[in-house]
């Protein structure tokens, strides 16, 4: 289980981000997730989005590299203490977190936090083990 990231490698200039979304818009693709980090020369652009495929077929129409990685995403309490018990669970069973961030998308009291994890299955099976529920899809 686990759901579909899309990255997109974008150069730090002016409207590149802005070329994106309107991409994604006149596809009519919804958002989900999306985060971007960045250095002095590129970004890289994480998106969850409601149809993968079509996305990364209309990035690619337009010019972007794009590529797809697995992720995981976990819905938490929202609470003060809820992404911290998370986290020692992972430290305990040493799963290594490579990034994460947080959805956009979720329900009244949760949270939905999107994990990248060096040992994707070692990572899901943990969380099934304690009985987190997981998003496959938005």
């Amino acid at each position: 289980m686990g759901i579909k990231q899309i990255s997109v490698f974008l150069e730090n200039t002016t409207g590149r981000l802005s070329e994106v979304t309107k991409t994604l818009s006149n596809a009519r693709i919804n958002l989900r997730a999306i985060s971007i980090a960045d250095t002095a020369d590129f970004g890289i652009l994480r998106l969850i989005v409601d149809k993968t495929d079509g996305a990364v077929d209309a990035l690619n129409a337009a010019g972007f590299t794009t590529r797809q990685t697995d992720v995981v995403a976990v819905e938490i309490d929202d609470i003060p203490g809820s992404l911290a018990k998370l986290m020692d669970i992972f430290q305990q069973s040493q799963v290594n977190i490579e990034y994460l961030y947080a959805s956009l998308e979720g329900q009244a009291g949760k949270a939905v936090v999107i994990f990248k994890l060096q040992d994707h299955d070692k990572g899901l099976k943990i969380l099934s083990e304690k009985n987190y529920k997981m998003a496959d899809s938005f």
